[in-house]
Formats: structure tokens, C-alpha cells, sequence
């Protein structure tokens, strides 16, 4: 039904709702809406095109909707839209739609995936994370709308399934999005700050390799450890030598041949007493110079702070790797714990995946060979250990220099 009659003021704070909805004109096209809840809209019909259309301009009343006269000054601008051919409806339909892809986490996700650099291989996997797990459950909430809870419920079913890591992995992505939004401009409660790495899930697995992008992390965040920066060199060492961490930590600068680039361990010191090379790459003899620096006169190649006639104490390098792990954690990249031995795992385990004979990466572990090959196998490989070990290091700083560059 509609009623004709010049609306004021006075008029629309007396209207009451009825069981159906009804209309009264205004001036110029323009009418309101009452409907049976008591809601009051302004609204314009008009032409354009050959087709009928709406326009909704807004709510009455105080204090979040509009007056009469701001209705109508709305309704002026709306007509000139008119003039211009434009249809001011379907202009309000999209600047609305503007505005709410623009807050909505699908929005800022992609403009992070798009601007944040981190290498390529990171950015995959977290892709794939996003698709398969973030995006069907935040992609079309508003930024505001996604609570610490709701991100707790996501992380929760990813472990259920079976896959914790996967779940860490969702938590800093949704982290990163909020903090890519925050640090332009916008003041979105990140609701990855109630939900920590460790309460999602607590594992260290028994056998560890690290991946290659856990290699790229652990570095970073050996950086930035406090602690002393011999035993950060100590640890680069320890990756590149591929050696026990006693075998490391109590070694002597008499058993180290800078001319030949080779550190021969005596068998006294080596876990199954036979005598055992050590090839070093151009990257471990630098670590070894700057170590030499440090070590003023000291026999050991990692002296102990307090007494340079002994060297680290058994437990140094395990302490440091595990600020390294904990560093990263509260920074929101999770790193799973990783001990000395673990370094010798993954070294074995990216050089047999990149198809280096096993021959030549059980000599460089200082492995026992056992039955028949044991007997007739007694080549030491040694050309083809020393190319190896150069290949090693430079995957390391590969994976590490891309790190630096996306930094």
C-alpha cells in the first residue's frame, strides 16, 4: 500500500508498524519503507535502461541511520548519477562489495601470498596449506570476524586428522596475513596471539631430518640467538662436517690441515675407533679460520668460556639449538626441536635424496660397513667425498641465501 503525503520529521517518529509492510511518499521519487518489525528505509524508484530499479538509501532514526533531509540530499546525487547514465543502485551494490572484499581475510591473504617475500618453495607449501585448509573456512569472513577461537577449532581438527605440523603451519599463515593488514594501516586483533605453536601441538620426533626450509629458518634464527658467536660458528661447522657433535667439540687445531683442507680424526676419538677424514669445503674452512682467530691459545677448536684448556662442556651445542628452536617459535615460526645428532640425519638424508652414492655418504658419517661389503669394500672415495662435501655446503648456502634475499 502506498500513501501519498509530504513527509517532516514529526511525521516519521510517529509512524507505527502494521502487519504488512507499507509506503508513503515524500518529494521528487522519494518514499519510505515501513515494515511489519517497525524498520524504516528511504528508497527511489527509477528507470534507466529500459529497466526498473530500486535504489535503498538508507535507514531512519537515530542514532546510527539517517534524516529525512540527508535522505534527500542523497537522493539529489543520486539523480545525478542518473544523468550520467550511471545506475546508482547497482554503484552502491559494488562499492559495497568494494569495501567488503577489501576486509575480508580471502582479500588480505592474497595481497600477502602476492607482496610478503619468502622463497618460493615456503611460499608453495604454504600455498597449498591455504587452499586446502584456510581458505574454505576463513576466505569469506571479514577480518574482524575471525576469533582466537575460530582459528583454535581449525588448528584442532588439522591435528585431529593426523597432521600437527600442518596445523602450526595454518596458525602462522592466518599470523602473517594479520600482521602483512596491521603494519598497513589497519587495527585487526590478530587472533593468532591466543593460540601459541606449543598448544597446538607438542612432538619431537625420534629419528629428525630437517627440511630444507627448516634449514633456511634455523639459520635465520641462529642469528639471532644470544649467545656467543663461536658456538654459532660451531653449529655451521658441525652441518657441514657431518660429524658427531664430541667428535666436533673436542677437536684440536693439530688435527686440522688448512693446506689440504682435510681434518684427520685419530681413532682414539672416533666411535668406532678407526682413524676418520674429514673433507672441508671452502665454507668450513673459513669457519675454521674465524674460529683460529678467536681461539688465542688454546689446543681446541671450541674452547670452554672459563678455562681455554678444556673444551665445550658436553651440553653447549644442544642448549644453543634449542634457543634456536624457541627463538623461532615465539617469533611464529614454529621449529620443531632438533638436536646435533640430527644434523648428521639430515645431511644423510638430502644427499641420498639428491642421489649421491651411499657409499660415499656412510665414509663421510664415519659408518661401520657390516658383512660381505664390509670385507671387499675398503675404498675411502676420497675425490668423490671432497666434491661432495663442497656440494653440501653450497646447498646449505643456497637455501640460506634465499633466505637473505626475501628477507
Amino acid at each position: 500500500m502506498m500513501v501519498y503525503e509530504m513527509l517532516t520529521e514529526a511525521k516519521l517518529r510517529t509512524l507505527k508498524p502494521e502487519a504488512k509492510l507499507y509506503k508513503i511518499t515524500d518529494r521528487d521519487g522519494l518514499y519510505i519503507a515501513v515494515a511489519p518489525s517497525g524498520r524504516i528505509t528511504f528508497r527511489y524508484n527509477y528507470r534507466i535502461n529500459g529497466r526498473q530499479e530500486t535504489l535503498t538509501l538508507g535507514r531512519y532514526g537515530y542514532p546510527d541511520g539517517m534524516s529525512l533531509s540527508e535522505a534527500r540530499d542523497k537522493l539529489v546525487r543520486a539523480k545525478e548519477e542518473l544523468q550520467k547514465g550511471v545506475s546508482p543502485s547497482r554503484k552502491k551494490t559494488r562499492e559495497k562489495r568494494a569495501v567488503a572484499l577489501e576486509d575480508s581475510f580471502r582479500a588480505w591473504a592474497k595481497l600477502w601470498f602476492e607482496k610478503y617475500q619468502q622463497a618460493e618453495s615456503t611460499k608453495d607449501m604454504r600455498l597449498a596449506i591455504y587452499n586446502r585448509d584456510i581458505e574454505p573456512r576463513f576466505g569469506s569472513l571479514k577480518m574482524s570476524e575471525i576469533t582466537h577461537d575460530d582459528l583454535r577449532t581449525l588448528c584442532d581438527n588439522i591435528v585431529d586428522r593426523g597432521a600437527p605440523a600442518v596445523a602450526i603451519h595454518a596458525r602462522d599463515i592466518v599470523s602473517g596475513v594479520y600482521r602483512y593488514a596491521n603494519e598497513r594501516g589497519k587495527n585487526y586483533e590478530n587472533p593468532a596471539e591466543k593460540v601459541r605453536p606449543s598448544s597446538i601441538a607438542k612432538f619431537q620426533p625420534k629419528d629428525r631430518a630437517l627440511t630444507k626450509d627448516e634449514i633456511r629458518i634455523a639459520y635465520r634464527y641462529l642469528a639471532k640467538v644470544q649467545a656467543n658467536p663461536v658456538l654459532k660458528l660451531g653449529i655451521k661447522l658441525l652441518a657441514l662436517t657431518m660429524l658427531r657433535k664430541s667428535e666436533l667439540s673436542e677437536g684440536v687445531w693439530s688435527e686440522i690441515n688448512f693446506t689440504e683442507s682435510m681434518w684427520t680424526i685419530p681413532g682414539a676419538r672416533m666411535k668406532r675407533r678407526n682413524p676418520h677424514v674429514v673433507y672441508l669445503s671452502r665454507q668450513a674452512i673459513d669457519i675454521l679460520i674465524a674460529l683460529r682467530t678467536c681461539a688465542g691459545g688454546s689446543r681446541y677448536l671450541l674452547p670452554s668460556r672459563y678455562d681455554p684448556d678444556i673444551p665445550i662442556s658436553n651440553n653447549t651445542l644442544n642448549r644453543i639449538l634449542a634457543q634456536t628452536c624457541e627463538t623461532a617459535t615465539e617469533a611464529g615460526e614454529y621449529l620443531a626441536h632438533f638436536g646435533p645428532h640430527d644434523l648428521r640425519r639430515t645431511a644423510s638424508t638430502i644427499l641420498h635424496e639428491a642421489g649421491y652414492n651411499s657409499d660415499w655418504i656412510e665414509k663421510c658419517l664415519a659408518h661401520e660397513q657390516k658383512g660381505v661389503r664390509a670385507v671387499y669394500n675398503k675404498a675411502e672415495y676420497a675425490d668423490q667425498r671432497r666434491k661432495m662435501m663442497q656440494d653440501w655446503a653450497d646447498m646449505i648456502d643456497k637455501w640460506t641465501s634465499e633466505e637473505k634475499k626475501s628477507a
